[in-house]
């Protein structure tokens, strides 16, 4: 036994003493794991690097869609994790009160940051942050700021004037004028993106993060390791950019900001005011964080929606002439160069059955939003989940579910928000904008934004389709 030992080189025997160790521990995945009885894809007992994979790609919306079709409303899809769209465990996991906390998948977003609204996974740390900035975001704080949005809308129509009659990439033009509408609310000024036609070096940098983000955020592990290597290596995660580039951008605008002055009391005025008033709780650092996540958050997120309520109406002309109708009746006798307020955008019914029917058919979010199981673990339907389990839903396959929306689910019907006596609870499966203290706190300008624009365009173009067959592109 001592020659056969010595016969060996002594990384050959510790190569087998890992594998080995590896064949052990998918054996308890296999078999022991409290987990096992959960359906699932066979490759989700062992490895997340699949759902990396499918992080890169870009396709985790179509993933978890043919999962749950294939499995049912529980799926395992990772050695520790399960996804569900139980309208009964999504309540309990989203729902006021939870005690489910974000997952690791948070942590490379919020990095060395020790105030990000988003990314913050406890519950109490989030929970007084958020109280500190939520007047700021409060629908009569927003009022104030309709101006300036106005302002923004009014130069988009202006743009749109000039290109009308032309074929044209609509949707850059959404992603330009969200990008613009949060620099002139945040900062009293637009970052010259729809006087530039095209994409800055910001928003590209936007889009390389979340594509890294959604691979990373599934094994967050490879941050922690990259950060320990990266006086090394140097920096080799796109996804680095939010705490890095990005955040230099903000704090650029906020430092022209401060020179140039400004009698608008924009966003940047309300996070100084609170700077000022709780400098502890609130410092430069929170301020800076709170402008970049403006940026970063504001813009994608909004334009993508927009595209989402434009496209499906262009699909569906008898809902876009619907539409256009109760648009021209509330606006009956206002100049057609009038932006639409947010009042009369709140008293069109069909309106808002329409954003609230995009925004469920075709979700911001496609991948599951992770939480960690508590103490007592959960039960979702025949399944007891332990804790520590992370689990979560993808309110991309939730907004679709048949079993909340009826057969139809797939089908863009903004009519389903409008009927009376609807056996399908609609907003159990909503969860475009997050959930109960997770909910996102962009929400109300958000929907002003998209509400007002939304009218107006339809108010002062025909909008068509290029070509008569145009489908939907889905981009990563």
């Amino acid at each position: 036994m001592l020659a056969l030992t010595m016969g060996f080189p002594l990384t050959t025997w510790l190569f087998l003493a890992a594998v080995v160790g590896l064949l052990c521990r998918s054996l308890y995945l296999h078999l022991s794991s409290p987990l096992a009885k959960v359906p699932g894809p066979f490759i989700a007992r062992f490895s997340r690097w699949w759902l990396a994979y499918h992080g890169w790609k870009g396709d985790f919306h179509e993933l978890l869609t043919s999962l749950h079709e294939q499995y049912g409303d529980v799926v395992r899809i990772g050695p520790n994790e399960v996804v569900t769209i139980s309208p009964e465990a999504v309540k309990k996991i989203y729902g006021a009160g939870s005690q489910f906390r974000k997952s690791e998948w948070y942590l490379p977003q919020q990095g060395e940051r020790k105030f990000d609204l988003f990314a913050e996974r406890d519950i109490i740390i989030h929970r007084n942050h958020r109280r500190l900035v939520n007047n700021a975001y409060a629908t009569s704080s927003l009022m104030e700021l309709e101006p300036y949005m106005d302002s923004a809308i009014a130069y988009f129509m202006t743009t749109l004037h000039d290109v009308q009659g032309q074929r044209i990439d609509f949707g850059l033009w959404l992603q330009l004028f969200a990008f613009d509408v949060i620099g002139e609310v945040t900062f009293s000024q637009r970052f010259g993106l729809m006087d530039a036609a095209r994409e800055s070096e910001a928003l590209k940098q936007i889009k390389k993060v979340l594509r890294s983000t959604s691979w990373v955020g599934q094994v967050p592990w490879v941050y922690k390791i990259h950060q320990r290597l990266r006086p090394v290596i140097g920096n080799r995660l796109a996804l680095t950019a939010r705490n890095g580039s990005l955040r230099q951008f903000a704090m650029d605008q906020v430092h022209s900001r401060i020179l140039r002055g400004s009698d608008h009391r924009d966003m940047l005025g309300r996070f100084v005011e609170i700077n000022k008033a709780k400098p502890l709780e609130f410092d430069e650092a929170a301020l800076v964080s709170m402008t970049a996540s403006n940026i970063a958050a504001g813009s994608d997120t909004t334009a993508i929606s927009l595209r989402s309520m434009i496209y499906y109406l262009l699909k569906n002309p008898h809902c876009l002439k619907k539409l256009v109708t109760e648009i021209d009746e509330e606006t009956r006798g206002i100049p057609c160069d009038t932006v639409v307020t947010y009042e009369q955008a709140n008293k069109m019914p069909y309106l808002q059955a329409v954003m609230n029917e995009a925004l469920r058919i075709h979700s911001i979010v496609g991948h599951s939003m992770q939480r960690v199981v508590p103490r007592d673990g959960i039960q979702i339907g025949e399944y007891h989940i332990p804790s520590g389990t992370i689990t979560g839903t993808s309110p991309y396959v939730l907004g679709r579910s048949e079993g909340i929306y009826g057969p139809d689910a797939k089908k863009f019907r903004p009519e389903r928000w409008l009927e009376d006596g609807d056996k399908y609870d609609l907003w159990s499966g909503y969860l475009a904008f997050g959930g109960a203290s997770r909910l996102c706190i962009g929400k109300n300008i958000s929907w002003m934004e998209m509400s007002k624009v939304l009218a107006t365009l339809l108010r002062n173009f025909v909008v068509a389709f290029a070509d008569a067959e145009t489908g939907w592109q889905e981009v990563c």
